[in-house]
């Protein structure tokens, strides 16, 4: 559905437009409590913002370790999605979360590629036909103290390798 969606909106809008507020009128991602509030037109950067309000506090009044976890969980996945293209399958494969502040205030993340990393990545699928990677972001405040570091694992493969490697999958069982 979002797929399609996107398809459609790409003929009147920019990719980066969509993006945004595809992310931010997603009743997935609404419900993390974060906002996506910049998004490059190359899709190599993004930026969230988390403010603390009732749907996300924990019993100790700070923003909760899981609204912080599930809005970063899928920006990665999605932004490598496009910056790669329809040749590629790109899955979250793992995520180590690290909290190291309670989240007290308004949070903020940045998710940031260059396209060395994509060259580099397109490069290691040729080769390999699968790779994967592994990202580290912060959540900061608004005084860039860290109140939380994700660190996380991207499986990224050639379609066609992929579509091969579930059907051995398949007849082996």
């Amino acid at each position: 559905m979002y797929k399609k969606g996107t398809e459609i909106l790409k003929r009147f809008f920019k990719t980066s437009t969509i993006y945004k507020y595809g992310f931010n009128w997603s009743p997935m991602y609404r419900r993390t409590t974060a906002k996506l509030i910049e998004v490059s037109d190359d899709l190599l950067f993004i930026k969230i913002r988390i403010k603390p309000n009732w749907k996300n506090r924990n019993y100790a009044g700070t923003i909760f370790g899981g609204s912080m976890l599930s809005a970063t969980d899928p920006i990665y996945m999605i932004q490598l999605i496009q910056l790669l293209g329809d040749d590629y399958v790109v899955w979250d494969k793992a995520v180590k979360a690290r909290y190291k502040k309670p989240g007290k205030a308004t949070i903020y993340g940045e998710f940031v590629f260059n396209t060395e990393e994509i060259e580099a990545i397109k490069e290691s699928v040729s080769t390999h036909h699968e790779t994967d990677i592994t990202k580290t972001m912060h959540l900061v405040d608004a005084e860039q103290n860290i109140i939380a570091t994700f660190n996380k694992t991207l499986y990224i493969a050639n379609k066609q390798f992929y579509k091969e490697k579930l059907a051995k999958r398949k007849t082996n069982k």
